[in-house]
């Protein structure tokens, strides 16, 4: 082998290496943001009332706690689930479990009357004041509401004075059902006491994504951990020519060319205008999430994603095959998260 050709190979063993660092969420581990936790439900007469779509708001409210229960990662947190107006503590703080949590939410009564229940959200959120002053370090409070008050003290010159009290250590989130302008005010007026506040609404909690990026963006981040090695560059002796193989991996449900990915395959560009007479294989693969004639579908777009940029860039189409395996050729474990971000990958290598 010249030393231009394991130059090359070193660039692109290098640039591999590269761009599984950029891919964050493949090789991330989480970390919490907040050491506790609660959800935090209005039951007023407002809520019992239904919202554009004929469902209650406080079942809507409770379906969304549930949800988001399920896309809290199992971090060492303290969580706590109360009601409001009235208040009551369905789940005092204690060691987070998904179980434990989807029990006290799932126990929550949503058949209660409309007249004569009133709304004292201030006096709600003063309530909750002793459970935050016992906790430690950072608090997420959730609440879950339309925002209206119609009794007792003003509950965003309430969650101003926590704001003051807390400091840092106290961020509130409101997750708003509000249908009037007047209750969509107070919930705006929660949130602006807290600058870490993350809004969020029923239709937050209808769409996966939207709920993943609020469950991360309230609950944890993920760093970046020393990365499992990539599969390396292969050289082997053959007859006539070498082979090569490389990855590229993609985000979930992804199959367009990313700009991390644009050095690892000019470098690859480069080693198949090597030999003009090699021909090669470009495989796409997917994790085993979703049904698996979707996922044949989408590992075929991968491949061909792949194959269309080396087309555009001079590489011809005669020397190239594009073919999916689906989630039928996993190299990693798809039952862990990691697994399945580095399974979502298209190699190349010779025919």
């Amino acid at each position: 082998m010249t030393h231009s050709r394991k130059l090359i190979l070193f660039m692109l063993a290098a640039m591999l290496t590269f761009s599984f660092a950029f891919a964050a969420t493949a090789n991330a581990k989480m970390v919490k943001k907040v050491d506790n936790f609660i959800l935090f439900l209005d039951q007023s007469g407002s809520m019992a009332m239904k919202n554009a779509d004929g469902m209650k708001k406080i079942e809507k409210a409770k379906s969304d706690m549930l949800a988001l229960n399920q896309a809290i990662p199992a971090l060492d947190y303290n969580s706590a689930v109360i009601l409001f107006a009235p208040f009551e503590v369905q789940c005092s703080p204690k060691p987070y479990s998904e179980a434990t949590v989807a029990a006290a939410v799932s126990a929550v009564d949503t058949e209660f009357g409309i007249f004569n229940r009133q709304t004292p959200m201030g006096n709600g959120l003063a309530d909750i004041n002793p459970t935050l002053g016992q906790l430690s370090g950072k608090t997420a409070l959730i609440i879950f509401t339309d925002g209206e008050s119609n009794i007792g003290t003003d509950p965003v010159a309430v969650a101003q004075d926590m704001a003051s009290k807390y400091g840092s250590n106290l961020c509130v989130h409101v997750v708003s059902y509000a249908d009037s302008a007047k209750g969509q005010a107070v919930v705006d007026g929660i949130r602006s006491a807290f600058s870490c506040s993350v809004a969020a609404d029923g239709a937050t909690f209808a769409d996966a994504n939207a709920l993943s990026k609020y469950a991360r963006d309230v609950f944890y981040d993920e760093v970046a951990d020393p990365a499992p090695a990539p599969a390396p560059v292969v050289v082997a002796p053959a007859p006539t020519k070498e082979v090569v193989t490389f990855n590229l991996n993609f985000g979930f449900d992804k199959y367009q060319i990313t700009d991390e990915m644009i050095p690892v395959l000019e470098q690859a560009k480069m080693i198949l205008e090597e030999d003009a007479s090699a021909t090669y294989e470009i495989s796409g693969h997917t994790d085993s999430t979703g049904t698996e004639e979707y996922n044949q579908g989408l590992s075929e777009r991968r491949a061909n994603s792949v194959m269309e940029w080396l087309v555009a860039n001079g590489i011809s189409a005669d020397r190239l095959e594009a073919k999916g395996y689906g989630e039928l050729s996993p190299k990693y474990d798809n039952t862990t998260k990691e697994g399945r971000k580095l399974n979502r990958r298209v190699e190349i290598q010779t025919k």
